[in-house]
This record gives structure tokens, sequence and C-alpha cells, in this order.
């Protein structure tokens, strides 16, 4: 486990990771991007603290789902991303543009590349959905002010290390064709964060622990 999760740990641990390249699949894809960002003081930066101290725990940036019934993750915390599109030269490219869309930030003006995590099959309902989702992980150098889309309802961000020693692990009830499964997941304040984003979580969080 990491003695810190501040931005400067994360980012060594991470650096000299391989770009895996992407899987040639008849399945449809997707890319989701895990932002984090140095915690800026009252007179900070994001990479540069108030007052000179040591800079705090990264933070990662959380987002929820619009409710809209043909969605089958409506309503669900998640990671900013979406399907790749035609024009997408690559999954990155569809995690930068989905990103930019979604939350407004332009990750490839304001963020660095730390990671691609192992592809995850998308899951709906408790049935495989066709698709797969491949999750990367950006540091920001500095934090633009967010404009969401109409695709999210909100987006908070949150300490990452929490999450990552387990503090905020918990279960989640979900009922699938009338049975009650007790799923793991994260608790955000009041928000849970289960499935998917569940899973790509835990994967860079073994990733870190490594």
């Amino acid at each position: 486990m990491l003695s810190s999760y501040d931005l400067s740990a994360i980012m060594a641990r991470l650096d000299g990771r391989e770009a895996a390249l992407d899987l040639l699949t008849q399945e449809r894809q997707a890319a989701v991007a895990a932002i984090l960002r140095a915690p800026a003081g009252p007179l900070g930066t994001a990479l540069e603290p108030a007052g000179g101290r040591e800079p705090g725990e990264a933070e990662l940036l959380l987002i929820r789902r619009a409710e809209h019934p043909a969605d089958p993750w409506s309503g669900h915390m998640a990671l900013p991303g979406g399907r790749r599109e035609p024009a997408d030269e690559s999954l990155l490219a569809t995690a930068i543009r989905e990103t930019r869309e979604e939350v407004g930030i332009d990750l490839a003006a304001h963020g660095t590349l730390l990671a691609r995590l192992p592809e995850v099959p998308a899951v709906a309902r408790g049935r495989r959905a066709g698709m797969i989702v491949a999750p990367f992980v950006f540091a920001l150098r500095s934090t633009p002010e967010l404009t969401l889309s109409g695709e999210v309802a909100e987006a908070v961000w949150t300490p990452l290390g929490p999450l990552a020693r387990g503090e905020r692990t918990s279960r989640y009830a979900y009922t699938h064709e009338g049975n009650v499964l007790q799923l793991p997941c994260l608790l955000v304040d009041e928000r849970v964060v289960w499935g998917l984003t569940y899973l790509m979580l835990k994967q860079l969080f073994e990733v870190l622990h490594r």
C-alpha cells in the first residue's frame, strides 16, 4: 500500500507503465477517464497548494449520470466517458473527447496520461452488454471549471486515499430477477459507487498497491 496518496506519489508509482494497444474485437468499445488532481488551497493551484504546504491526498473526479429510461446505467455514479465513435482514432481519443463533452475538461490541454488499465466487459442489469470499456488514468496539471452536459447530473471531487485504503468499502443491495444480491461498493458521502466503476477503481488500487 502507498504510504501517501498525494498526486506525486501516484504519478511515481505509475511511471514507466507501458500503454497497451487497442484490442481487436467485434464488440462495441467505450472508454472512460479516471481523473486525478492535487487539492488546491485557498490561494493555491492544482499542483502547488497555498502557503507552501505539502500537497494533500489526490482527488478523483466522479460523475452521476443523468436519469434516462434508455440508459442501462441511468443515475449511476461513474467516470467521465462513453462509446467510441467512428471518427475516434483510438480509445484514448474517445476518453479525451467524451471527457471534454461531458464535464468540459480538455485532457489534451490540461492533463497528463498516467496509465491505461485493462479493459472491463460492460454489464447491464446482470448481463453482458456486448461492449468493452477501456479505463485511462490522468493527472491534471490545472483544474479548469467544470461545464456539465445534459448527460451528467452532477460531478464531485473526492479524496482517493479513503477509497483506496478500503475505508469507504460497503455493500450495495441490488435486486436482480427477484433476488437481492449484496454487491461490493464504495461510499462517497451519500453516493454509492458500484458495478463497472467499482471494478475499474479496484483495478487502479491494485496497480497502486503492487
